[in-house]
């Protein structure tokens, strides 16, 4: 039986070596792409559609979002229909990020797939990662933070400078740090 690779490793959301060297160059292409991506000027033209198709290639066709940009690998974050990221959004996608339909990001949202061991001598080496996974038509409010391992139902709203650090049913309006469900939506 071959060892896994680190890369196999992350994806499985086990500990792994984030300076291992297949890591690393995946990293620095995403690099290139969004820096392409982020100062150039794009009104939604072929160029845009085409940087945005390489760097999120698990996203429906109809994502937009305004620059600036910035995420791990890309390749994890799945996106369903009319998704929405306003400005300076940041996703941390070490294992997969899942956005179903009509989601809307407020500028300075955050997702956090990526975390670390308590350990300290553990933590000094080696990483590891969460899924996140955010429903059908939610809103999340801007400056929100999404912490790692966090499922978000359907149909939820997450106040601005909100920090989700637990599930969160459908249907809910999520404020504060920690988030608390202060009422029922429908």
């Amino acid at each position: 039986m071959n060892k896994p690779t680190e890369k196999e490793k992350m994806l499985a959301g086990e500990l792994y070596d984030s300076t291992d060297a297949v890591l690393v160059e995946e990293r620095s292409k995403v690099r290139k792409l969004l820096h392409k991506f982020n100062i150039s000027e794009y009104h939604n033209n072929d160029f845009y559609r085409t940087n945005l198709t390489e760097l999120l290639p698990n996203c429906a066709g109809d994502i937009y979002i305004e620059p600036p940009f910035y995420c791990d690998y890309g390749y994890n974050i799945y996106c369903g229909e009319k998704v929405y990221f306003n400005f300076n959004c940041v996703i941390l996608d070490v294992v997969p990020v899942i956005i179903g339909n009509n989601v809307f990001f407020g500028p300075g949202v955050q997702l956090y797939t990526a975390t670390h061991p308590l350990n300290y001598e553990i933590r000094k080496t080696l990483e590891s990662g969460k899924p996140i996974s955010i429903g059908n038509d939610c809103w999340i409010g801007g400056a929100a933070i999404i912490c790692p391992g966090v499922t978000i139902g359907d149909r939820c709203v997450i106040g601005a400078g909100s920090v989700i650090t637990k599930h969160v049913p459908s249907d809910s309006l999520v404020v504060g740090n920690p988030g608390k469900i202060i009422r029922n939506l429908k």
